[in-house]
């Protein structure tokens, strides 16, 4: 299952998303309930400060393993937050698209639910972005 819930007024494809997930997924060969949140820059500045202790906006976030994070009633739902805004933003800061970075914040947010994690060192961090590129050039 994909859900995916836009609390926002950016226009969102929600198929071309879920599509996107679904090549992560036959990639890592890898199934999950994934609920996708597009929400504002002051909630996940909210949900930033209060699981990550970083009072800051950010671009995505993603729950499933994170401690003290009361998951839905069913506990095997895991969820990514994405802020358009934010996005927005970066995609003007490195000279991409906003499509393009959207989608590089879903792969590295669904990355992040299946174990990848680039704050664990260098090598980890360098394994994540070949992660993230490919699937890029896979979806777009």
């Amino acid at each position: 299952m994909i859900e995916i819930n836009n609390l926002t007024n950016t226009l969102i494809d929600k198929r071309f998303f879920k599509r996107a997930v679904q090549v992560i997924f036959k990639g890592e060969k890898k199934e999950i309930n994934l609920s996708i949140a597009f929400i504002g820059r002051e909630e996940i500045r909210e949900l930033n400060k209060k699981y990550r202790k970083r009072n800051t906006a950010t671009d995505v976030l993603s729950f499933g393993k994170a401690k003290g994070f009361k998951e839905g009633s069913d506990s095997k739902v895991k969820e990514i937050a994405i802020c358009p805004s934010i996005i927005r933003e970066n995609a003007k800061k490195y000279k991409s698209t906003f499509k393009k970075e959207l989608v590089r914040v879903l792969i590295h947010g669904v990355l992040h639910l299946f174990g990848y994690d680039h704050e664990k060192g260098e090598k980890e961090k360098k394994k994540m972005e070949r992660k993230e590129d490919y699937y890029i050039l896979k979806i777009l």
